[in-house]
């Protein structure tokens, strides 16, 4: 399959570049699997769209401020994004992958507050190997110094609201450089009309990467290596999706991580309880097995999450679905509107 049929020209006044507040107050697009038409509704309208006993699949995970501001040697300046934590091994010092940005060599020191990282070595993938000093908590570092990573595609600088604004209100595994941006329009309070409403919820966890970020950059989709993420998909969802289907209900992913997730765990070809690294890339002509229905936001040209939701919709649809999007000029990427796919 050819990667340009996955282009598509975006004005620039579409990509939204601020949250709407309230959250659930974004629009939402609502497309039928199998019909042409599309409905304008509004993420608060979700309990009128779902029925009772559906299953919504949400992502658990919660962004980290991973992007750390430094100093390296003689004085410049040094920007370490953390990626992934690393299993120590011998040294017993925390380490994790990290992109740096600027020339980095085996040995270097790079200055942050309150602490001092060593570059441990340098990858062909453009990522470092970083220790941060022996004992110390990585995570309250960043909760302490740390920048919230916003998307490149924003153009601005984080700023405070961020730190809450870039994160959904129940993720509590710290984990991602990037939110699971679907799941940004849900308030506590639209989660207890769903519950009300009888939809009920299940928890699978992702790690979002940069990657998530990275065009597909082949001519053909098949000769696309995507990046790796950690994800996990606990014993109580996989029972959770068994009852829902049992019943005769819908599963609906609430983004395309959760999809990933759930695929890799059925990889085998029954969905089981798994958790480890998944390079997970769906694309048509893949057949989206363990759910029904998929609410998203707007992705990236060229993105392996666009493909991915070529998977469910087909690709002629997914372009009509776009050019009506952009048609009612609805709010594109991380903090933008989102679209739900039901099936008819």
């Amino acid at each position: 399959m050819d990667t340009a049929e996955f282009d598509y020209a975006l004005p620039e006044t579409l990509i939204a570049r601020d949250p709407i507040e309230p959250r659930d107050a974004a629009r939402l697009l609502v497309a039928r699997i199998g019909s042409e038409g599309v409905e304008h509704r509004t993420v608060r309208d979700l309990p009128d769209l779902l029925r009772p006993g559906d299953l919504l699949v949400l992502n658990r995970t919660r962004v980290i401020p991973a992007r750390l501001l430094g100093t390296r040697p003689g004085g410049g300046a040094a920007e370490v994004l953390l990626v992934h934590p690393e299993p120590s091994g011998d040294d017993p010092r925390p380490r994790w992958v990290a992109l740096i940005r600027g020339r980095v060599r085996p040995g270097m020191r790079i200055d942050l507050p309150e602490a001092q990282v060593e570059v441990l070595s340098c990858h062909p993938d453009g990522t470092r190997l970083i220790a941060f000093p022996d004992g110390c908590d990585v995570l309250a570092l960043c909760d302490r110094i740390g920048r919230v990573p916003l998307p490149p595609y924003l153009g601005r600088a984080d700023r405070a609201e961020d730190r809450e604004r870039y994160q959904t209100v129940f993720g509590d595994r710290p984990g991602s450089v990037a939110a699971p941006t679907a799941s940004l329009h849900f308030t506590s309070d639209l989660l207890d009309r769903l519950a009300a409403r009888g939809v009920a919820s299940a928890r699978v966890e992702l790690a979002i990467g940069p990657g998530t970020f990275k065009p597909v950059d082949t001519e053909r989709v098949e000769d696309f290596r995507i990046h790796a993420e950690w994800c996990c998909c606990p014993a109580e969802t996989v029972a959770a999706i068994a009852a829902t289907r049992a019943a005769g209900r819908r599963v609906i992913a609430v983004g395309t991580t959760v999809v990933r997730t759930l695929q890799t765990a059925a990889a085998a070809g029954e969905l089981n309880a798994w958790s480890g690294w998944t390079r997970c890339f769906l694309h048509p002509p893949h057949q989206l097995t363990t759910i029904d229905g998929l609410l998203t936001n707007f992705h990236l040209p060229r993105s392996s999450l666009l493909m991915l939701v070529a998977c469910l919709t087909g690709t002629e649809r997914l372009r009509a679905i776009y050019a009506a999007a952009i048609r009612e000029q609805y709010r594109f990427f991380s903090y933008g509107d989102a679209m739900l796919v039901l099936p008819e």
